[in-house]
C-alpha cells in the first residue's frame, strides 16, 4: 500500500472533482503489480498510481473517461494471449482484471479515501469491500456474492536503535523502498540531522521509545549500536511487542551470548527465536552500505512473509 499513498494525496488534492478508480481485483502469473493497486484518474487525464506498471494504462484512461462521463463500472481482463498484447496487454506473461468505477456513492465512494487515510495515521488495518456485481464498495462486513476484499494496512515503519554508520545507509535504503524510519539512541552526538537528513531523530532510551511507537504487524526494530545498555533493552521492548522483523547487529558469538543474556533477563526460547541474529540476509555483504542492503531485504521479506 506503500505506493498508494500518491493515490491518496491525489485524492485529496482533486476532492470534489471529476473522478474514476482503476483497482487491479485479480492477477495471475507474472503480473506486474499485485491485487488491490490503484490508478485514479481525473475527468481532464491526469492520472495518479499504477495498477500495470505502463503496460495497459492508456486503454484504462480511455475506459476511466467513459466511466467519468457516465458509463457503467467495468472489469476489463489483460494478458498475452490478447490479440494487441504488444499494444494494449501484459508481454510480461502474466494476466490482470482491472475494475474502473467512478469515484462517486454509487461506485468507491470519496468519503472512502478519508477513512482509509485515517486508518492509516492511526496504524490500523482497513478493509473496503466492493460487490463486483455493482461495482459499489463500502466498509460493510464481507457477505455472500462475487466479492473483492481490499485490506489497506498502516504505513511499514522501522525503528533503528544505534545511530551509526550502518543505520545511515539502511535509513536512506528504507525511505527509499517507502518504509517511514525512525533512528533511536541516547547519544546525542551520534544523532545528528547531519548524519540522518529527512529521518526522525528520537533521543529517548531504546526501550522507552519502542515502547513509545507500539510496534505492530507494519513496524521493524533493528539494533545496530554494538553496546549491550543500549540494545538489550531495545530487543528485550521489541520482543514484547508484535513487530514483524526483529534484527539484531553482531557476530555469531555475540549474538550466542546476547541470547544468555536475554534469557537470563527473563525471555522465553519462543522470544529469543524471533530474533534475526546476526542480522540480515547471508550475501557475503562488505562494508556498511552492503550490510544495510542485506538488513534491508530481510526486513521486507518479513513484511511480506517470505522468511
Amino acid at each position: 500500500m506503500a505506493d498508494n499513498d500518491s493515490v491518496l494525496a491525489a485524492a485529496r488534492a482533486w476532492a470534489g472533482e471529476p473522478l474514476a478508480l482503476a483497482t487491479v481485483v485479480s492477477t495471475w502469473g507474472s503480473a506486474p503489480r499485485p491485487k488491490g493497486s490503484h490508478m485514479l484518474v481525473h475527468a481532464d487525464g491526469r492520472f495518479e498510481g499504477s495498477v500495470s506498471g505502463g503496460c495497459v494504462e492508456t486503454d484504462l484512461l480511455e475506459t476511466a473517461a467513459q466511466v467519468i462521463a457516465g458509463a457503467p463500472f467495468q472489469v476489463k481482463r489483460y494478458g498475452v494471449a490478447d490479440a494487441a498484447a504488444w499494444e494494449v496487454g501484459l508481454p510480461c506473461g502474466g494476466e490482470i482484471a482491472v475494475m474502473v468505477q467512478p469515484v462517486s456513492a454509487d461506485g468507491f465512494d470519496p468519503e472512502l479515501f478519508d477513512r482509509i487515510a485515517e486508518a492509516r495515521g492511526e496504524g490500523r488495518a482497513l478493509t473496503v469491500t466492493t460487490d463486483l456485481a455493482t461495482g459499489h464498495s463500502d466498509l460493510r462486513p464481507a457477505e455472500t456474492g462475487e466479492l473483492f476484499l481490499n485490506r489497506y494496512d498502516p504505513p511499514r515503519r522501522l525503528l533503528i536503535v544505534g545511530a551509526v554508520q550502518i543505520a545511515q545507509s539502511l535509513a536512506g535504503l528504507a525511505r527509499t523502498i517507502g518504509i517511514e524510519t525512525v533512528v533511536i539512541d541516547p547519544r546525542a552526538r551520534f544523532l545528528t540531522a547531519e548524519r540522518f537528513p529527512g529521518t526522525v531523530l528520537d533521543d529517548r532510551w531504546p526501550d522507552e521509545a519502542i515502547a513509545a511507537y507500539r510496534p505492530g504487524p507494519a513496524t521493524a526494530v533493528v539494533t545496530l549500536s554494538h553496546d549491550t545498555k543500549i540494545d538489550d533493552p531495545a530487543l528485550i521492548a521489541a520482543l514484547g511487542s508484535d513487530a514483524a522483523y526483529v534484527g539484531a547487529l553482531g557476530s555469531r558469538r555475540s549474538h550466542a551470548a546476547r541470547l544468555e543474556r536475554l534469557a537470563a533477563a527473563g525471555l522465553t526460547p519462543e522470544q529469543l527465536a524471533r530474533i534475526d541474529g546476526p542480522v540480515g540476509i547471508d550475501i557475503g555483504a562488505i562494508g556498511p552500505a552492503e550490510i544495510a542492503l542485506s538488513i534491508a531485504a530481510a526486513m521486507v521479506g518479513a513484511f511480506n512473509d517470505l522468511r
